[in-house]
């Protein structure tokens, strides 16, 4: 979405992507013109409005294009002369990422399951399952009773029972593609009509062990929040955030509103004996719920961000109001 552009000696644009905003307020804190605003976010997030988090005075933007690069999270893209203006060699540059190496990744996909903005593409790969088992089993007939108790008891589902007439059963049979050769059907066939041989487990300390593979990637609208790399069981996962620091709250004077739970767009915030709890872990610094809080009582503390190249004196003073 376009939020404002003008043609001229040098043509500039400024566009939002309210999808990826999180309504922290980042670039109205920012803004040298006073040019953005902070709409009624608790309403949209809590779907009883719509609209975008953030609003725009077009008649005071100058644009600067402050407000994109203090944005830490890709919500803002300022261009120039048709160019992404990030790239320029002459503008600030966010430092924090994610990564998760495929090398070291088990494909359990947690870190699929926990991301908080659905930013974790995953895809596992397994070898063919009838490739790792070999067996033999048969059923004798005219021995067998039709009593379905092998196809009851079977975990695999493999053996289902027919009749010819439509009424009684008279035919057996067995899906080997289904069919792991436990022998469970075996040891319950009150006929002793069924026979297996497992060779799978007759070898089964020569068996190599089975190769799980498959791709994980972590798209642009990743916020950096740390849920992968603290789910993650073999330490795949690695995530540097936009901010150091704390955040800190006073429990005494919280009343259970769920303002920032709402809010928080790292599932970092959960409601326990009535009382906000924060996980700093998965925590972003990025102020939105100090922002809604009617008590009062959040304090996001930042010590140092991940912005770098920042060459214009007024820019940095600017830029240094997200740090306490």
């Amino acid at each position: 979405m376009i939020f404002i552009q003008r043609d001229g000696a040098e043509s500039r644009k400024l566009s939002y992507d309210n999808k990826v905003c999180l309504a922290c307020g980042i670039c109205a804190d920012t803004c040298p013109t006073d040019s953005l605003a902070i709409a009624d976010v608790l309403a949209i997030a809590r779907g009883q409005a719509e609209g975008n988090n953030i609003v725009l005075d077009q008649d005071t933007c100058v644009l600067c294009g402050l407000c994109s690069f203090a944005c830490p999270f890709g919500a803002l893209e300022f261009d120039i002369g048709g160019q992404d203006a990030s790239e320029l060699p002459n503008y600030p540059k966010w430092t924090h990422e994610s990564s998760i190496s495929q090398d070291d990744c088990e494909f359990c996909g947690r870190c699929y399951t926990a991301c908080p903005q659905d930013a974790i593409l995953f895809k596992r790969e397994l070898p063919d399952r009838n490739a790792l088992l070999k067996g033999e089993i048969s059923i004798n007939e005219d021995d067998c009773i039709y009593c379905q108790v092998c196809a009851e008891i079977c975990p695999a589902g493999a053996i289902s029972l027919t009749a010819s007439d439509g009424k009684i059963l008279d035919t057996i049979e067995v899906d080997e593609d289904k069919c792991v050769y436990c022998g469970v059907c075996k040891r319950a066939c009150p006929q002793e009509a069924i026979k297996t041989v497992c060779s799978t487990c007759m070898y089964s300390d020569e068996i190599e062990k089975i190769a799980i593979t498959g791709d994980i990637f972590i798209t642009e609208d990743c916020i950096n929040c740390g849920w992968c790399k603290e789910i993650c069981p073999v330490d795949a996962a690695e995530v540097t955030k936009p901010f150091d620091g704390e955040i800190s709250v006073t429990e005494e004077d919280c009343v259970a509103c769920g303002s920032c739970i709402d809010i928080c767009s790292c599932n970092a915030v959960s409601l326990q004996d009535n009382v906000a709890v924060f996980n700093q872990d998965y925590c972003v610094l990025c102020g939105a719920c100090a922002r809604l809080c009617p008590q009062e009582r959040i304090a996001i503390n930042r010590t140092d961000m991940k912005l770098t190249n920042i060459s214009s004196a007024s820019w940095k003073a600017n830029l240094e109001k997200l740090l306490n």
